[in-house]
């Protein structure tokens, strides 16, 4: 899982219907509209302008209204467009409707009813109203971009299914301008090494450079055919089918290359788990795979120069260094170690006598868990019978660590000195009877508890 994870496809979902909402649209078309109004003629499969569009129906706040005036945010609906209205996991397209000196700026394209296509955006010059006729522009290089990644996107899914098997389906995807995201039914993580593979084949097949066949056909004909349904995409009686090579068939209504040459680089970002079941790999195509690659190069570079080397040695110089790494945290654990051992005798030393057990009530600074431990095994060994409390306080909290050792065991037991100790301080702990840890608050009740800590054995012991 090497990838951090991207918005759901239903987030996604969620903040674009907030976008055409926030430019005055509407997910919902009112009803005499929508039994009023012819559907919209895609044209946008062979070109990304047209002339002569005439406007049917403009929203705002969601109600129809007759026209937007300089600065107002709308949804205009043609009768026809160039625009691809976001179905399928591919993005809306974005661009500009203009007449005379009227511009529109569409900044979105969404399907209303399932049936009409409304061009999400704001006016910027002059008054539009419905009746106008417009011409229409799609931003053409975001619509390439967009077209490469779905592409990829096919291409990707058949390299799963012929790698992983046939159960891989689609759950789920987003066709963007800067990246494409699959979701797909797999029962674990894609390992690198069939990751690799996957890039491998799907560039194999951009560099065969196969024509991206397109074929209208009837949907039982399609499945005759070979083509794959997509998850949650709508098919009606006639069907558009997608087929590059021998490779990749299935059912799409997207816009896609004209060859798979196109695409001219696939380039896997990362995999990783959406939910039981559903894995998600996320990759870039053309101009975006070079940037991507670039970038990339670029960090090798700067990491390089860090290690004080180029490019080609930069794996031995940050082998080097973690050898040395290494070697000098061996070095820290054995002066750690020996440190411990001094702090051990003087603490020994500070041993106070209750009948025949030795009783060790100490605070210290910034030890950690770890060399507590240590140093209580230390005192067990050379003290004998004894019962220990240490306690390591930091930025006002304090650990514990409680042992008993030896005949004491048939008087005390550490969780139960744990126990009380923490209570005092507003903490908790326990453990077993020869070791015990805890933590608590530090301050002067910690300081108190500590020196009440002879009595409470010497009150057991008698």
């Amino acid at each position: 899982d090497a990838m951090p994870i991207y918005e759901t496809l239903m987030d996604q979902q969620r903040e674009r219907a907030r976008a055409a909402g926030k430019f005055g649209g509407s997910m919902v078309l009112p009803a005499e509209l929508v039994a009023s109004l012819p559907a919209t003629q895609f044209l946008g499969y062979e070109q990304l302008a047209a002339d002569a569009l005439r406007v049917v129906a403009i929203l705002r706040d969601g109600r129809a209204v007759d026209a937007l005036g300089v600065g107002d945010e709308g949804t205009v609906i043609l009768v026809r467009t160039p625009f691809y209205a976001e179905s399928g996991g591919q993005v809306g397209d974005r661009g500009e409707l203009r007449t005379g000196d009227v511009r529109f700026a569409v900044n979105d394209t969404v399907k209303l009813a399932g049936t009409f296509f409304g061009h999400v955006g704001k006016t910027v010059g002059g008054a539009l109203r419905v009746g106008d006729t417009v011409a229409a522009g799609v931003d053409g290089q975001r619509r390439q971009a967009v077209v490469l990644n779905h592409s990829a996107t096919h291409l990707l899914h058949a390299a799963l299914r012929k790698l992983l098997g046939e159960h891989v389906t689609q759950k789920g995807s987003l066709v963007a301008p800067d990246r494409l995201r699959f979701d797909f039914s797999h029962f674990q993580p894609v390992s690198h090494q069939q990751l690799a593979q996957i890039e491998a084949m799907v560039n194999a097949e951009i560099r065969r450079n196969v024509e991206a066949e397109v074929h209208q056909m009837g949907m039982q004909e399609a499945l005759d055919f070979g083509a794959m349904a997509l998850f949650g995409e709508k098919y009606g009686e006639n069907v558009r089918v997608l087929k590059m090579g021998d490779f990749s068939t299935e059912l799409c209504g997207g816009t896609h290359v004209h060859r798979t040459g196109d695409i001219g680089v696939f380039k896997l970002l990362g995999e990783s788990g959406v939910a039981a079941g559903v894995r998600r790999i996320e990759a870039v195509t053309g101009q975006g795979a070079l940037d991507h690659i670039a970038n990339e190069e670029h960090r090798l570079i700067q990491l390089a120069r860090l290690l004080g080397g180029g490019v080609n040695d930069a794996e031995e110089k940050l082998r080097q260094l973690i050898d040395r790494q290494k070697k000098t945290e061996r070095e820290l654990e054995q002066l750690k170690s020996k440190a411990n051992a001094g702090a051990a005798n003087d603490l020994a030393a500070s041993a106070q006598q209750v009948g025949a057990i030795r009783v060790v009530a100490a605070r210290l600074e910034g030890v950690d868990a770890k060399a507590l431990r240590e140093s209580v095994d230390q005192l067990k060994q050379q003290l004998g019978d004894t019962v220990i409390v240490l306690a390591s306080v930091a930025d006002g909290r304090a650990t514990l660590i409680a042992g008993v050792h030896g005949s004491a065991l048939q008087h005390i037991k550490a969780g139960d000195l744990l126990a009380h100790i923490a209570a005092q301080i507003g903490g908790k702990g326990g453990g077993r009877a020869d070791l015990a840890q805890g933590g608590g608050e530090d301050g002067p009740a910690l300081r108190a508890a500590l020196e009440g800590i002879v009595a409470w054995v010497a009150e057991r012991v008698a």
